[in-house]
């Protein structure tokens, strides 16, 4: 029996994610938990969940493994190695126009394609308010190569939509915890708005987008991927030093060119329930693990 035999027979939907790593294990398992058949492509398959269909192949070198016969929705969800604009550029762009080729070849197209974009995409940095209206012309290498790989993906012709994701954090990425804990924090003055989403909250906005669309209702090609507090990072900071019991010995200013507030009123309009609304929530759990 082959896969789309399968499918037809146990009418479970079929979902591959392109770049099956945090984010990606942890859509993984709450897509498995609503009946998809999930299949993972990555270079160290031994570190997929348990129950997710191994594809061995290395994005970054054209290679996209063994697919299944039939996939209902694809998510691309790969991390550059490096922060470098070859890295980014290979990944974000070469590496996307591969699977939107291998997709195309298909005789049924997938329902939905999802890419994980970020917020750097946006130029703003004067503490404005932006949301998926507002302009966005970049100034950095990265935000310029995400902007140019959400075009390739939403010109493509496919159904797709494009999640910007803000400084996403969890266990395994606690880079602000390790700075208090060395005594630093950020200044309160001048104010450095910071945009930043749990990563459990990546992935239950990206299962609940697939959810509404499985259901028929309307997803739209564009979203912010962002909690309900875009906080400064002084009062982030100072808050955690004070939750932790940490005396700061150090104020460092924040780099004020990225000082924006991102909205997140278009995926809480789409009705998902954040499992962390705010840094507090996300980081107090954090802690307590």
């Amino acid at each position: 029996m082959n896969d789309t035999d399968m499918v037809k027979k146990n009418a479970r939907p079929v979902t591959l994610i392109a770049g099956c790593g945090d984010v990606g294990s942890r859509l993984a398992l709450q897509l498995q938990g609503a009946g998809h058949r999930v299949y993972g492509l990555r270079r160290s398959i031994a570190a997929l969940p348990e129950g997710v269909f191994p594809i061995a192949a290395d994005l970054s070198s054209g290679d996209l493994g063994e697919w299944p016969d039939h996939i209902d929705y694809v998510v691309y969800s790969a991390a550059a190695e490096h922060r470098t604009e070859d890295a980014y550029r290979k990944i974000y762009v070469e590496s996307l126009m591969d699977v939107v080729g291998k997709i195309k070849s298909y005789p049924q197209l997938p329902k939905r394609i999802f890419f994980t974009s970020s917020t750097a995409v946006y130029h703003q940095q004067n503490d404005e308010w932006v949301d998926e209206l507002s302009e966005s012309h970049p100034k950095t290498f990265n935000g310029q190569i995400m902007l140019e790989a959400e075009r390739l993906l939403l010109d493509s012709g496919l159904p797709a939509t494009v999640v910007r994701f803000g400084g996403i954090y969890g266990p395994g990425r606690s880079a602000m915890l390790s700075r208090i804990q060395r005594g630093e924090v950020y200044a309160r003055e001048p104010v450095c708005f910071g945009n930043r989403i749990h990563a459990d909250d990546c992935a239950g906005l990206l299962a609940w987008l697939i959810g509404l669309d499985r259901k028929n209702f309307s997803v739209q090609s564009l979203y912010l991927g962002v909690d309900c507090d875009p906080a400064p990072l002084g009062e982030v900071t100072h808050w955690l030093a004070e939750l932790m019991g940490i005396q700061p010995t150090a104020e460092v200013v924040a780099e004020h060119r990225g000082s924006k507030r991102c909205s997140n009123q278009r995926i809480v309009e789409a009705g998902y329930p954040f499992q962390y609304p705010s840094y507090k929530e996300g980081y107090r759990a954090l802690l307590d693990d």
